[in-house]
């Protein structure tokens, strides 16, 4: 069956599958789109209109240099019209690698006995929060495997336990989640715990494909998974984040895959996805995976970069995944978030010593190993903002009303400020007096973009903060 969610009745294909191959792949095949048309749907894009999938269809089907050009241009354009030059900064924090699925491309799949099984300790966890705190952290990603003993209830634990450790002038004041899909009530009791977003990444949304790589586990259940977030909505957390690993199949059937999931959350339940990731392939022990579905740079740009003309209002996330000189190249089509400081094994930031990644330890390799200060002294001499904000989560911004603000393009007015007010605190507690200095100068360069009103309101906060205060947002 086919269907357009753009003109869906509303809950007529609730926690239903939306994912129609053939739909897809006539797209792909059938539009061949003119110099034209790309600059029609770039200017739709520009207007901050969501594109329909055929819209989509039309930026994946450009080829040539001069429309990829177009495409990544309108996408650095819409950047700065809806998020301005403000980076959100993350760390994930991995929990527990046991794991009952056998997923080809993963390194905490069962079928692997040379993987290192772990779960922390609360007093682990405790420690590992602790020096993430002294490394200037805010904001967390916990990671879990699929496993009984990663239940709702244990992830709501852990969830409470990170909130309540503060060392010095350290907290985590956002806790995002990436595990399994829940039951509706498991969802809820996940919900209640406080967390922000809740991911669960398909992987790869073609169906057969799907099935080759998962062999064994819940995972192996495509329509399960698939209908998970629908599942989050119906239990209250209206604060999603979807993602496909590109390496698995065609990337463009992916990025139209990423769309119509987009599509069907906003017409079943009025908002779409708070984030959207776009992981690559990285290595992992003994991978079994078809070559010819890899994701050239090239490919991987032009896919953020239409990403973010498709869902203008969605966040982006670039992971460490990626080395430290194509991030700095991608994070110009769109992107919002990306992690700092990233270590992947169990307890290792706790860790003093600095040794070479073990895979028999970790879910998947990392290319981009530098310091969160490193990260941010980076983003600081490329003119962004290093951001640790999590006003509008705190402030009940998720869901409907974060499309309230965002879509009218009004919620530039609380990011920015908000990054420096974050900023400023990660200056006076964490930064070294060379690092301080390019951030203040950053700082006082970004203020004067500002609205005469919201840059007086700022400025007498960042007063309050250099005095001592924290934690003061708008």
């Amino acid at each position: 069956m086919r269907f357009s969610p753009e003109k869906l009745s509303i809950p007529d294909q609730r926690m239903k599958p939306f994912i129609d191959s053939d739909e897809i792949w006539n797209l792909i095949h059938s539009i061949k789109p003119d110099k034209q048309r790309v600059k029609d749907v770039i200017a739709r894009s520009l207007g901050k209109q969501r594109l329909t999938l055929e819209e989509t269809a039309v930026l994946v089907n450009a080829v040539g240099t001069d429309l990829v050009d177009e495409i990544k241009e309108g996408a650095r354009e819409l950047k700065k019209i809806v998020y301005g030059n403000r980076i959100v900064l993350f760390a994930p924090l991995y929990i527990g690698n046991k794991c009952t699925n056998n997923c080809q491309y993963c390194g905490f799949r069962t079928s692997n006995k040379d993987a290192v099984r772990k779960t922390l300790t609360d007093d682990e966890i405790v420690e590992e929060v602790e020096a993430l705190e002294d490394n200037g952290q805010k904001r967390l990603i916990l990671v879990y495997g699929e496993h009984p003993d990663y239940s709702a209830d244990y992830i709501a634990h852990t969830v409470k336990l990170v909130y309540g450790v503060k060392k010095g002038r350290g907290e985590i004041r956002r806790v995002n989640i990436n595990a399994a899909p829940l039951d509706i009530e498991g969802f809820r009791k996940v919900g209640e715990a406080g967390i922000g977003t809740y991911q669960v990444f398909q992987e790869t949304y073609h169906p057969e494909a799907y099935k080759w790589y998962h062999l064994g586990g819940k995972k192996s259940n495509y329509e399960w998974r698939i209908t998970s977030l629908d599942r989050a909505q119906e239990a209250g957390i209206d604060d999603v984040g979807i993602g496909a690993l590109f390496g698995l199949y065609d990337w463009r059937f992916e990025v139209l895959g990423l769309v119509r999931h987009t599509n069907h959350l906003e017409a079943c339940y009025n908002v779409g996805p708070h984030t959207i990731s776009f992981p690559r392939i990285k290595d992992a022990l003994s991978l079994k995976l078809n070559d010819k579905y890899q994701t050239s740079d090239d490919d991987f740009e032009k896919l953020v970069a239409i990403l973010r003309l498709a869902v203008p209002y969605t966040g982006l996330i670039l992971t460490a995944r990626e080395a430290p000189d194509v991030r700095s190249e991608v994070m110009q089509f769109g992107v919002s978030q990306i992690d700092g400081g990233t270590k992947l094994e169990l307890g290792s930031y706790s860790e003093s010593k600095n040794e070479e990644q073990n895979l028999n330890r970790e879910q998947f390799r990392i290319n981009d190993p530098r310091s969160l200060a490193e990260v941010i002294d980076e983003l600081l001499t490329n003119d962004y903002i290093p951001s640790f904000c999590t006003s509008c989560y705190r402030m009940g911004r998720t869901g409907e009303h974060f499309m309230e603000f965002s879509v009218p393009g009004f919620i530039k007015r609380f990011c920015t400020p908000n990054a420096l007010l974050t900023l400023s605190e990660y200056i006076c507690d964490y930064a070294t007096d060379e690092l301080a200095e390019k951030g203040w100068k950053a700082i006082d360069k970004n203020l004067k973009k500002l609205d005469p009103v919201v840059m007086q309101k700022t400025m007498e906060k960042l007063e309050r903060i250099k005095k001592g205060e924290r934690d003061l947002y708008f």
